[in-house]
């Protein structure tokens, strides 16, 4: 479809996030001048179109009202994208509320022409209807209730690779031949694909004839969860699984099974089971004659999908979207004794070898790469993290080589890379305090360099110093273990791996925003 383009930028708030993180790039790839807005400087830059001539980077957190005020002036419009479910999700509509407030008067104040909102199927008025289904349409509502002309794009679950629900259809067909589940499974649902939801979300904002309207965007079939998923395994070459719906099986018991196996924490995967008993069929598809394009079927968005997973071309990934917060003691020089006693392990070897090649090990780590070391503990700690709610080592890597700052990485989140410097990682899964675990390189000329490891825990009361010294031995075997294989497969160590001492006092604001 020819569009005239907007001389003024248009804004795109949770540009980290799933569907953001596509459309970005998408906009600048056709000529749009965007302002990109996420919570987190540092995770934008990390991204490729974040050097594009035509993006603006801005860092903005949607509960403070003036702060989105002073993002919308002078933009022609705004994708609302956010969504406030994600890790724990107690009180996301109260989140969600206030944050489309916000957005209606920002949009106000910034004289917007248009607001696109990618929303969510089901019947408003059916009593069952989920709590997350319940806070999409309210948000729809309040969106709508602002003098700002909103179009409402009404979605069931989107199918590509990396978003949450595919992730929730892989995992479960993978990794389970025999399911017994609830009966929500044959209930009638109706995809997307990813890309004719961005071609949709696009449309939206410059055709001239969607301003204030709601439309359903779905592809075109109309299938049960069961019928899915014996798709999936059709698409991923596996023996068509034994599924039987069981009347026991209520939606916390699913969501529960759903944690167990899916790399998706308990927050986040108890409203999308609990939303699985909708059913959520497109009732109005005028969209499909404005924005014509080929919708692509059930079986083809997943075997995209599937594709794009085998290859190692996962753009974007549900795990993305979420606050980069460092804690606060690892970021400035406060005295060793504010905010609590730090424990610590480090370990430092010395390699022979190409730096290059030791960095490129290190950053290498995790995913199906594994660990180096200790890979059955690593495993063993990810399931109790699952069991405990936490969201295990399931979430894997983006790319099996590269990292970027945001990037989810098993149970760690990168908060700091610099190329053959420094890798720091927050620890995302569940403990009794805070936990870092830190690489630092350093070149000695002469072939050689020192690769330091650190390991940072802040406890929380009694239980967090119990933990810590419970779970010291394991430290030292895997940490000193880990650096060890790290050094024999960069290199030839100069000399063992050795414990030592940390300045921390030292430490420099080098996390700012």
């Amino acid at each position: 479809m020819d569009v005239d383009i907007p001389e003024k930028p248009l804004l795109v708030t949770g540009a980290t996030g799933y569907i953001g993180g596509r459309l970005v790039p998408l906009l600048l790839s056709r000529g749009f001048k965007v302002r990109a807005l996420s919570r987190s400087l540092r995770k934008m830059h990390a991204r490729p179109w974040s050097r594009h001539p035509n993006v603006e980077l801005l860092a903005c957190d949607l509960m403070d009202g003036k702060a989105l005020e002073k993002a919308a002036q002078g933009c022609a419009g705004a994708w609302y994208l956010v969504h406030s479910m994600e890790g724990d999700s107690a009180g996301f509509a109260a989140r969600e509320e206030k944050t489309a407030k916000n957005m209606v008067q920002a949009a106000e104040k910034a004289g917007l022409e248009r607001i696109v909102y990618l929303s969510g199927l089901g019947d408003e008025k059916d009593p069952h209807l989920s709590s997350h289904l319940k806070s999409r349409h309210a948000v729809a509502r309040i969106l709508s209730s602002g003098k700002t002309p909103v179009t409402v794009l009404r979605a069931a679950m989107v199918l590509g690779s990396g978003s949450a629900s595919f992730e929730i259809l892989r995992y479960l067909v993978d990794r389970l031949p025999f399911m017994l589940t609830p009966k929500w499974i044959r209930t009638s649902c109706q995809p997307i694909g990813i890309r004719n939801t961005l071609e949709y979300l696009v449309g939206a904002m410059v055709h001239p004839d969607m301003g204030g309207e709601t439309f359903d965007i779905g592809g075109p079939d109309i299938l049960s969860y069961q019928d899915l998923m014996q798709l999936y395994a059709e698409e991923a070459g596996l023996k068509k699984r034994m599924i039987i719906p069981v009347p026991f099986q209520t939606p916390g018991l699913s969501a529960f099974w759903v944690h167990l196996v899916c790399p998706l924490p308990a927050g986040i995967a108890k409203p999308l089971a609990e939303g699985l008993r909708n059913p959520v069929v497109c009732g109005d598809m005028r969209i499909a004659g404005l924005i014509p394009q080929k919708l692509l079927s059930c079986r083809e968005a997943i075997r995209e999908a599937i594709r794009k997973v085998a290859q190692e071309e996962v753009e974007t990934r549900w795990s993305d979207a979420g606050k980069l917060l460092p804690p606060e003691w690892v970021q400035c020089t406060d005295p060793s004794y504010s905010g609590g006693t730090i424990l610590d392990c480090c370990y430092k070897v010395k390699i022979r070898g190409n730096p290059e090649n030791i960095w490129q090990k290190v950053t290498s780590i995790g995913g199906k790469n594994g660990w180096y070391y200790g890979d059955l503990l690593w495993r063993i700690r990810g399931r109790w993290d699952q069991i405990t709610g936490g969201v295990g080592l399931r979430r894997g890597r983006r790319h099996p080589e590269e990292l970027l700052v945001g990037d989810a990485l098993d149970f760690w989140r990168v908060l700091d890379v610099k190329t053959r410097e420094r890798l720091l990682l927050l620890a995302e899964m569940r403990v009794p305090g805070e936990a870092l675990l830190e690489f630092r390189m350093k070149d000695l000329g002469d072939g050689h360099c020192e690769l330091q490891q650190m390991s940072r825990f802040l406890p929380k009361g009694l239980l967090g110093i119990v933990y810590w010294y419970a779970l010291l031995p394991f430290h030292h075997l895997i940490f000193k273990g880990m650096l060890g294989r790290i050094a024999e497969a960069a290199g030839k160590p100069a000399g063992s791996v050795k414990a030592f001492s940390y300045d921390w006092k030292a430490l420099v604001c080098t996390l700012d925003e």
